[in-house]
């Protein structure tokens, strides 16, 4: 998979001038719909002058801005394409089958090649803290990965909820929901609507959001306290997961160590009440 600009972006940060970085960050916030528009409407979002956008564009190297935006529209249709219309790009050959398995391992690769090591450790610090309550939700398919996060960390710390089910019972948890709470949320393209309002709704009451994501950026994005990005694409119609479940599994790694004393305590308090409800578990291996 080619390299998406976001990527590039997020790369190049620190290279950046501090109106460049300013316009990347905009960019980043609101990707790519912010680049569509004109390069006043980019530069006034942005907090610089136009001529500082079209330098933006320039170091990344589009000779025009018109080239800059024919990429960012080239990737919104990336974005934006069913399973089906995936179907039609893809070969049926048993090659092509063959090279999902290294396509995959190729992901969690670039994944975390591009992932700054700081985004991964600021998150673990939000979900290791226990005064703040946890909350996880995925999409039609990404939320198997929020259950599955929830259920690790519900053995390392209290105050671990998986909002199951659909929109309308989010809003029983929603208003429960404190500023500095953590709400976890998993959402890659063809993003749902109903996960990006919760997001909204959540971060406007001050919750920290952090999402885990493809790399053409769910909108939740621009509400997002942390962005973890991963690849998805493979050979095939429907898109990987499994990027995106290594990201989840670094991070309950990381909460395991940073609280490693906790960790063991209700570890072994588990073990302890598992073997009292059920004595033919004592002493087996």
């Amino acid at each position: 998979m080619q390299q998406s600009l976001a990527e590039d972006i997020r790369d190049r940060l620190d290279t950046f001038t501090v109106t460049e970085r300013r316009a990347a960050l905009s960019l980043l916030g609101n990707y790519p719909m912010l680049g569509l528009g004109t390069v006043a409407e980019f530069a006034k979002v942005a907090g610089v002058s136009s001529p500082s956008i079209l330098r933006f564009a320039a170091r990344l190297g589009y000779s025009t801005y018109a080239e800059f935006q024919r990429r960012l529209r080239d990737e919104l249709e990336d974005q934006l394409k069913s399973p089906l219309a995936r179907a039609e790009d893809t070969s049926a050959s048993p090659e092509a089958t063959g090279e999902v398995w290294s396509a995959t391992i190729d992901n969690i690769r670039e994944t975390f090649r591009h992932l700054p090591a700081a985004e991964i450790e600021a998150a673990v610090e939000l979900l290791a803290d226990e005064r703040r309550s946890v909350y996880l939700l995925g999409g039609r398919f990404s939320d198997a990965l929020a259950r599955h996060m929830a259920a690790h960390l519900r053995i390392l710390r209290g105050k671990v909820v998986h909002l199951a089910g659909q929109e309308g019972n989010w809003r029983d948890f929603l208003i429960d929901m404190r500023k500095r709470d953590v709400l976890v949320i998993f959402d890659i393209r063809r993003y749902q609507a109903d996960v990006i309002r919760l997001a909204q709704a959540a971060a406007a009451r001050g919750v920290q959001i952090v999402l885990i994501t493809d790399t053409w950026l769910s909108p939740i994005a621009s509400v997002a306290t942390h962005v973890l990005p991963a690849r998805v694409s493979v050979p095939s119609p429907w898109d990987s997961l499994t990027a995106l479940m290594t990201i989840a599994e670094t991070l309950i790694a990381g909460v395991t160590q940073a609280e490693s004393e906790r960790s063991k305590t209700r570890m072994s308090e588990l073990e302890r009440l598992r073997d009292e409800e059920d004595p033919k578990r004592k002493g087996a291996p």
